[in-house]
């Protein structure tokens, strides 16, 4: 695989005038397609999808597709991330393309490498809301029709990444994408969701849909007996043990008899439910641990696990793993942030209504996590009467709360008020419209309705207008001020950290994530990846080194960028506030730093969310300058 004179190979696309080239970029100059995509995005404010120098090796996880650019919704550079699409991808014998420009029309993008030195590169011009109305609709539709116009001029089965309907009107359209096996378009579908990729191809590329694959075949790293020796001397176990050992929690753990993050996240949360958009944050203890009992365990988790993990309904991205991630149920695919916002967040712990509306949004290609934010902030203020149903084009209002809830049929009315939202999101003619995003509705709102309109929206501001919706954890490093978020590029731990060794801890995670993303790898996979992969670079190219002072030095130009605003919405605060609380009156916690914040919040709420807000910043900051 190393060779004396490695190179990173671009295909660098105009869509607008069909002009393609390949660049070439020096292994040690560039890394992956992170680094190299920062250089490009501010070059050329492009879209680069690519995949890692370890894809199509012998390491399980390493063939994830990676996708940057400056965000339409985060108003940044941003990093998304998709299971598997790397595989087919690195069988066009190139690292990396790039697209720059945009088409006369809304178009197919067609890449394929047929025995020989050159890609085709072609652009279908095509009606994509005639194909989105088609069969399965949006995303699906547009996969297959795809697949139809060009699937018989591969030899191998290809891979398409599709946008739907949402990519066209608001600005968090993702890009979705599914293994092909014989000739036909698997359920598995995966997602490069977060950060609106979907609607910086569709709106400033006029590409709706690239379909690649190929023949070639490169020196991929395959040397298991080598890899073996290499895992046995650090940890004492073949590289096969060891990844099952670090993928147990999305296979199945036997300790809680469940598995993928759905199954294991709900086993174990109790107390740290967040539902009906975030209402629970208010609730007493034993309130919310009714709600995890009664409404997940003995009935949303229930049926998943008798639904998706007893009958081993599971199946992989698309590349060879162990993990099995991918935890099914017919042609529905339960991951836990997707379930969790369009779930309880919404008001849904019934599994038919989940599913109706994560496979609605899923259809007219929405990043799941971000929607389901909105959706369940949009149904709090119905539901407290702050905006009429006539105002957001729906005829109800939600049950939003757990008092007297009946957990299938109040699921159900909710999950259709949430249906007919996203309808609305997508109407050229709706009541309202997100092509500016949620945040600068929200404000909007707040102008007209006053700010407890606002108040209810828990999202993380950048710039001027970009927002982005957190992970779905009650911890305070889900809304810190990093200069990426709504991906792990923080902390995420349940543990009380003092804010200023909270940014610091941030800034630790976003460095390991990005040797992972950087190289291409699954983070489900970071238990051994993130400690042995600098090796693997010095074994293959001698610049472990050069490696890691370049993953600093990206660390450092993605936060020199860094523009987050502090909490907008007082929902933001009392996320923080009663997270702090429950630390000390429920957990136990002993901490005089503690003490001292939710005192400084009982005294000064406002006051003290900023002086906490700040001092995550200062810690972040002072951790990733490149000289220090």
């Amino acid at each position: 695989m190393s060779t004396s004179n490695p190179t990173i190979k671009v295909l660098m696309v105009d869509a607008a005038s069909g002009f393609y080239k390949v660049n070439r970029f020096q292994v040690g100059d560039f890394f992956g397609p992170i680094d190299l995509g920062i250089h490009l995005s501010h070059k050329h404010n492009s879209l680069n999808i690519g995949v890692g120098l370890l894809a199509g090796s012998i390491f399980p996880g390493s063939n994830r597709l990676i996708v940057n650019g400056i965000s339409p919704c985060w108003h940044g550079f941003y990093i998304s991330s998709m299971g598997g699409a790397g595989l087919v991808f690195d069988n066009l014998g190139i690292n990396m393309f790039s697209i720059v420009g945009k088409a006369a029309a809304p178009s197919i993008l067609y890449l394929n490498r047929i025995h020989g030195e050159e890609i085709e590169v072609e652009l279908l011009p095509v009606r994509p809301r005639t194909i989105w109305a088609e069969g399965r609709g949006g995303v699906y539709s547009m996969m297959q029709y795809a697949l139809n116009q060009f699937g018989s001029r591969y030899e191998n089965e290809p891979r398409i990444l599709a946008t739907g309907p949402a990519s066209m009107y608001t600005d968090f359209g993702a890009i979705a994408s599914a293994p092909i096996r014989k000739n036909e378009i698997t359920y598995v579908d995966t997602w490069a969701g977060r950060g609106g990729f979907g609607t910086k191809m569709v709106q400033q590329h006029n590409i709706v849909a690239i379909i690649y694959g190929g023949t070639y075949i490169d020196e991929d790293f395959r040397d298991r007996t080598v890899v073996d020796s290499w895992f046995e001397d650090r940890y004492q176990k073949r590289l096969a043990a060891k990844d099952m050992e670090a993928t147990t929690k999305y296979r199945f753990d036997p300790k809680f008899e469940t598995g993928g993050t759905f199954g294991v996240n709900y086993a174990t949360m109790k107390g740290d439910i967040m539902a009906f958009n975030y209402r629970t944050i208010y609730m007493t203890e034993e309130e919310r641990l009714k709600i995890h009992n009664d409404f997940i365990v003995n009935h949303y988790l229930k049926q998943f696990n008798e639904e998706t993990i007893k009958t081993k309904q599971q199946r992989t991205c698309g590349e060879p793993c162990g993990a099995v991630c991918k935890k099914m149920h017919g042609e529905f695919k339960k991951d836990y942030e997707p379930y969790q916002t369009m779930g309880p967040l919404c008001g849904i712990f019934d599994q038919r209504a989940a599913e109706k509306l994560n496979h609605h949004a899923d259809m007219l290609g929405f990043d799941a996590i971000s929607v389901g934010g909105v959706l369940s902030w949009l149904m709090d203020c119905l539901a407290d009467g702050l905006v009429t149903p006539q105002e957001l084009g729906v005829d109800n209002v939600p049950v939003f709360s757990p008092n007297g809830f009946r957990v299938v049929e109040d699921s159900m009315h909710n999950a259709n008020i949430g249906v007919a939202l996203l309808d609305q999101m997508v109407n050229p003619n709706g009541v309202f419209h997100l092509r500016e995003g949620a945040r600068k509705f929200a404000r909007h709102l707040a102008r007209r309705k006053g700010t407890s309109v606002l108040d209810k929206f828990i999202y993380i501001g950048f710039a001027r207008s970009g927002w982005m919706v957190p992970n779905q954890y009650w911890t305070p490093g889900v809304l810190s001020p990093m200069a990426i978020m709504g991906k792990y590029y923080m902390y995420y731990g349940k543990d009380f950290v003092p804010p200023r060794q909270l940014g610091r801890e941030n800034a630790k995670r976003m460095l390991n994530e990005l040797v992972m993303d950087n190289l291409g790898m699954c983070r489900f996979h970071r238990a051994w990846a993130e400690d042995i992969l600098p090796d693997v670079i010095e074994q293959l190219y001698g610049l472990k080194e050069k490696f890691q002072r370049s993953i600093l030095l990206t660390a450092s130009r993605i936060n020199s960028r860094n523009a987050s605003i502090f909490w907008e919405s007082e929902r933001n605060i009392d996320f923080v506030y009663s997270f702090l609380r429950k630390k000390k009156e429920v957990d136990g916690v002993s901490n005089p730093e503690l003490d001292r914040w939710i005192k400084y919040f009982e005294e000064d709420k406002r006051s003290a969310a900023l002086d906490f807000w700040y001092e995550i910043h200062k810690g972040i900051h002072e951790s990733l300058l490149e000289f220090h």
